[in-house]
């Protein structure tokens, strides 16, 4: 698609916004909106992780918004594995870790996409594509309820696999060093914390557990703030004093939630093409949703630029990120069953268990006894990495 084009972007979550400053930096004369139903600086979440491989691809590819996220991001090179009563392991990290608020990297993006000549509409919901009948292009970044792919779900064939587990998003001013998974044993079943910074003031906590561990707990029952106190005794160790803070559902109950991993059979149909949230989803276990919604706007900018024909190039972008998201698919899925399966693998010695979780994204594990995949780990010298899906 050698000539200006116009593009109408539904969402200003990370894909859209960078995708918009790619398409900007290769042909400035490109007509791009940008459409978002939330107010500016309005946004869910904590805060967001990226890895080296990541953090060198934003350089390679507009320097000026890398830079500008590098000076936000905070910077960890280890992982502790605290099991109370039983150990705490410090591991070191393959790669560097950092973490960046959603808020702040959503606020760079956007202000780097609008010194480019990017238009960002806020407070525009957009429920069907027709409001854009000249647009070249519609690109569909509206997260995991995307209206615009519900709206043709037939062509697109989204599929939504339901996880057991049951987890809530929190916010902490505990800032930890390390990336911190913390578990805890209950009378009702084990819980347990992902945790890691995100500033030099705060860290992301998810907290998850079986349904069974959270009803017996109580965290059903209530508003917020009694989760939340609950939450912070069993966290005690690891939290040393400081809150948990949460954003409550509007009738003041938490906001609980079973993680839903999404594909789809096609990512685009005619003039619309799904980015990000809105064509696929992967477990937060493995820390990899920002990386793959910019590997898509990168991707897609890419197929646009060498593609004369916009089918052709949406065929190109399709195959080739579908082509990336494998490894990353199939970690998380293995990650997820990991937690899932947490009592076969928690009563193991703590150096077992530390590292049965370092491999969590395996496919042999699984269908292996423990203690055996334990052995074989040993004896072939491999390092788990945390996160080190495709390796």
């Amino acid at each position: 698609m050698g000539a200006p084009v116009k593009v109408a972007c539904v969402g200003g979550g990370p894909a859209n916004l960078y995708f918009s400053i790619l398409m900007k930096r290769v042909d400035p004369s490109h007509d791009i909106t940008i459409y978002e139903r939330n107010p500016a600086g309005s946004t869910y979440g904590w805060g967001v992780t990226y890895w080296d491989e990541l953090f060198n691809d934003l350089h390679r590819a507009d320097a000026d918004s890398a830079r500008a996220i590098s000076e936000s991001s905070v910077r960890w090179d280890s992982w502790v594995a605290d099991i109370r009563d039983r150990a705490t392991v410090t591991v070191e990290q393959g790669e560097a870790g950092y973490g960046i608020s959603r808020r702040r990297l959503l606020g760079i993006l956007a202000e780097r996409a609008e010194s480019l000549g990017v238009r960002i509409e806020w407070e525009r919901e957009i429920t069907d594509e027709d409001e854009f009948g000249d647009a070249d292009l519609v690109v569909a970044g509206d997260g995991v309820n995307s209206v615009l792919r519900e709206r043709h779900a037939e062509h697109f064939g989204p599929e939504f696999l339901t996880g057991q587990n049951i987890y809530v998003w929190l916010g902490t001013t505990k800032v930890f060093d390390a990336f911190v998974f913390a578990f805890v044993e209950t009378e009702h079943g084990w819980i347990w914390c992902y945790g890691y910074k995100y500033s030099q003031e705060h860290s992301t906590c998810v907290i998850e557990c079986t349904p069974e561990t959270w009803r017996g707990l109580g965290l059903d029952q209530g508003k917020e703030a009694d989760s939340l106190a609950i939450l912070e005794k069993l966290f005690a160790d690891i939290l040393d004093g400081h809150p948990l803070i949460g954003r409550a559902q509007a009738d003041g109950s938490a906001h609980w939630l079973h993680f839903r991993t999404l594909t789809n059979r096609t990512w685009h149909h005619g003039n619309v093409v799904l980015v990000g949230d809105a064509a696929h989803t992967t477990h937060y276990s493995i820390g990899a949703g920002t990386a793959l919604a910019l590997a898509d706007a990168s991707v897609l900018a890419k197929a646009l630029y060498q593609e004369k024909d916009r089918e052709t190039a949406l065929i190109a972008y399709e195959r080739e990120s579908k082509s990336k998201l494998r490894s990353p698919q199939r970690a998380a899925r293995y990650s997820a069953r990991w937690f899932e399966n947490l009592p076969r693998y928690i009563d193991r010695s703590p150096m077992q268990v530390i590292t049965l979780l370092g491999q969590r994204h395996s496919v042999l594990q699984p269908l292996v006894p423990p203690a055996l995949y334990y052995q074989f780990d040993r004896i072939a010298g491999r390092v788990g990495g945390l996160f080190g899906f495709g390796r």
